[in-house]
């Protein structure tokens, strides 16, 4: 939301808003354009009838003041897709969506649309580098590409944001059950895909994994859509701590590393493709390309020690990251920690999915707060049950992030990588900070 507002207010348009908290960065985000509100919280007051809009975003409640006062005003009320939408309606709409790598994918296709100075908008989950924001909305684009996110799109509206964008070229990377405070059923989660399918115009695209079966399965509700594109991993080979992809006899070097980010470049090749972009191009540009945000980051490294973090936090996005690392580096130790933080992660129902993700990793460690536990109104969750779930006998369980910080700082970390994973922020340990004191050890 404060991305869409620094992106309205450099388009020139009046921005207001309101929030009950502000959180870094999007704090000193908006303090550097002038729009950060003087005070956090609501005030009715601010909803007047000389507001062309209103922009409704998902952490607002239905008995918002703010939202009643522009409901009896009878102002128009815009969430966050629809009004993505309403701005991108002479556009072609690139649409990514998946349990996994949609982030990924969308910063690949913005990071070659701008290597070879195409015009386009966007709106994505990360921040990307080369990229001031994280949406950017013009009038004279032609593209926009879009992170479709499977979350609900706004108090009033109980759907999935990307229903809302009406695609002409979409994609799913796959298909993994999760927002279990949301989709309480694997069915009606995967249903939610087969919706976006379905969305997809005659003469639009569908591009789905064909690694994934789920997804391909999709292929299928669809046969009215006369374009159907399936990718699948390319050849490719790790070399000295750096992965090539191969294509036509020719090594691309890459930047980003493991089986689920070369699955992703894929799909990124493919919807380029798509806007005029061949594979020889696409393989050049992408080589620079060094990763989204919070995306297999890393965090410094010397010869004995390397650090990355990660946004991971589902089974399957953990899996793919724990096993990508292992494949990268098959001659040091790594240490995995897993921050369990979302509603699905914390649901003793749901724990049960992250059986045998963490694969090959040699030091297994779970963290979690139970005050986050506490606030998200689940019941409690033993050590034991947490070990069972994983099924990992070796497994190392913090409630506690001084315990767990202690845990790392004592660990012998020579020839490691130590690998951090959450989508919390780890009982405010700053992994920065940490970083530093761990690389200057080692």
């Amino acid at each position: 939301m404060h991305n869409l507002a620094i992106a309205l207010h450099k388009k020139g348009l009046t921005i207001t808003g309101s929030d009950d908290h502000f959180f870094e960065p999007s704090k000193s985000k908006l303090e550097r354009y002038d729009l950060l509100p003087k005070e956090e919280g609501w005030d009715a007051s601010k909803i007047t009838n000389d507001l062309d809009a209103i922009i409704l975003g998902m952490h607002a409640k239905i008995d918002n003041p703010e939202l009643i006062k522009a409901q009896e005003l009878g102002l128009k009320i815009f969430s966050f897709p629809e009004f993505i939408y309403e701005q991108s309606k002479s556009k072609q709409r690139i649409v990514i969506g998946g349990s996994h790598g949609k982030t990924t994918i969308t910063s690949m296709v913005m990071h070659v649309l701008k290597h070879y100075n195409k015009k386009f908008d966007y709106a994505v989950g990360a921040q990307v580098d080369g990229f001031d924001t994280m949406v950017k909305l013009t009038d004279d684009t032609p593209i926009i590409v879009i992170e479709g996110d499977e979350y609900l799109t706004s108090p009033l509206d109980l759907t999935p944001k990307f229903h809302k964008y009406e695609h002409h070229i979409g994609l799913i990377s796959g298909i993994a059950w999760d927002h279990m405070n949301v989709f309480p059923t694997f069915d009606g989660y995967v249903n939610q895909f087969e919706i976006f399918a379905a969305k997809t115009p005659k003469a639009g695209s569908l591009i789905v994994n064909e690694d994934d079966i789920i997804a391909t399965n999709l292929l299928d509700v669809c046969k009215n859509i006369i374009n159907k594109f399936t990718y699948t991993l390319p050849e490719h080979e790790i070399v000295n701590g750096i992965t090539n992809i191969i294509f036509q006899g020719k090594k691309y070097a890459l930047r980003v590393f493991g089986k689920h980010n070369i699955s992703n470049i894929e799909g990124a090749r493919v919807i380029c493709n798509r806007v005029g972009i061949t594979d020889e191009d696409f393989y050049t540009a992408i080589q620079s390309f060094e990763g989204a945000g919070k995306r297999l980051e890393s965090l410094g490294k010397t010869d004995s020690l390397s650090i990355y973090k990660d946004f991971a936090h589902s089974p399957s996005k953990l899996k793919a990251t724990a096993q990508s690392v292992k494949e990268q580096f098959p001659s040091k130790n790594v240490c995995a920690i897993m921050e369990l933080h979302t509603f699905s992660s914390l649901n003793k129902e749901f724990l049960s999915q992250y059986k045998g993700t963490f694969g090959d990793i040699d030091t297994p460690v779970v963290f979690f707060d139970p005050k986050t536990v506490s606030s998200k109104g689940l019941d409690t969750i033993t050590e034991k049950e947490i070990k069972e779930a994983f099924e990992e006998d070796s497994l190392e369980v913090f409630t506690d992030s001084d315990e767990l910080k202690n845990f790392i700082v004592s660990k012998n970390l020579s020839n490691h990588v130590l690998l951090m994973m959450s989508s919390g922020n780890w009982g405010n340990i700053d992994l920065n900070d940490l970083s530093t004191e761990l690389l200057n050890k080692y």
